[in-house]
């Protein structure tokens, strides 16, 4: 039996256990892709390695099984990578300011590692903190593009084990290939990044972003790469105002008192400072670079904000459009 078919056996059997209405045959084909005799095949070897399975008859009369509850207790365990995409989820709820999930994610987290074995837990941990340094979030309004969660994977593992990589990228319908030592990810709300250095020396230390929807094949390499020292990446994603890196600046934005408190619902930047002043109107601070894409994102709020800082403001913008 190979391997995907040992994984895809264990899968069905916490699928039968995760659910109190069972699964049917027509069920187990359609997730597998497989035909309805394979189907029978491999509920016949989970009832044979679990016969505590249950049989029941749901609608039109269909059997369903399932496995009851603490059964697979033994058998189920988390990996590095899930209990990172908590912690992800958790801080995410942060930053969007849903205290309320946030917590109740907090109560998730706790029970799961609670319910892991300690060996296991030591093993995973240092997997699942080294994947969350290597995840970060940038404040950026606006639509969003599809990611192919394989590529995101692949290069997961290659951030893991420090390996590099080599991308096939399109920008612009221009084909590039790029050999990378990946350091991390940045997710935005308008695109998706991979925060990479340049594996042949030509930028330096340098790191720059990629975006995973223009990545259009990766290949992990055997070269091992050492990360840059003391790189940060949640400093790096708040140095600007979304993905473009350039060097922060002092930012003052006044808002009109009609829209200030729509406006005080925003998280423009993690570190940023808002003051209600006595006229209704609210200033907005924080120290950043991302000229551009602030542009980009006061233009959605037209005459209620006025740029204080930096003085040169308008001057400057003007010079992108030209």
């Amino acid at each position: 039996m190979t391997y995907q078919k040992t994984y895809d056996l264990l899968d069905l059997a916490i699928w039968m256990q995760s659910t109190r209405e069972g699964v049917s045959l027509n069920d187990i084909a359609d997730k597998y892709n497989i035909s309805r005799r394979t189907a029978e095949r491999m509920r016949d070897l989970i009832i044979t390695q679990f016969p505590q399975t249950q049989e029941i008859i749901g609608d039109n009369n269909q059997k369903r099984w399932y496995i009851p509850q603490g059964t697979l207790k033994d058998f189920i365990q988390f990996s590095a990578e899930e209990l990172s995409t908590l912690e992800t989820a958790y801080t995410l709820f942060g930053n969007k300011q849903m205290l309320d999930k946030q917590e109740v994610m907090q109560k998730l987290i706790q029970k799961i590692k609670a319910s892991i074995k300690t060996d296991i837990y030591r093993r995973i941990d240092v997997d699942a903190e080294a994947l969350l340094e290597a995840e970060g979030f940038i404040c950026r309004p606006g639509p969003k593009l599809i990611t192919d969660n394989n590529i995101i994977a692949t290069i997961r593992q290659a951030i893991l084990q420090c390996h590099q990589i080599k991308i096939t990228y399109n920008k612009h319908g221009k084909i590039s290939y790029f050999t990378l030592d990946p350091h991390g990810f940045l997710y935005g709300e308008r695109n998706h990044y991979l925060v990479a250095r340049h594996s042949d020396g030509y930028y330096g230390d340098n790191v720059h972003n990629f975006i995973l929807n223009n990545i259009l094949k990766v290949e992990i390499l055997d070269k091992i790469f050492v990360p840059i020292q003391n790189f940060n990446l949640q400093k790096y994603a708040q140095q600007s105002f979304g993905a473009y890196q350039e060097e922060p600046f002092e930012v003052e934005w006044l808002f009109a008192s009609e829209v200030a408190d729509e406006a005080a619902q925003y998280i423009f930047h993690p570190k940023q400072e808002m003051i209600k002043n006595k006229d209704g109107t609210l200033t907005v601070k924080f120290k950043a670079g991302g000229r551009l894409e602030m542009d980009w994102h006061l233009y959605t709020w037209g005459k209620h904000v006025k740029v204080i800082k930096p003085t040169d403001w308008y001057e400057k913008i003007e010079q992108y459009y030209i």
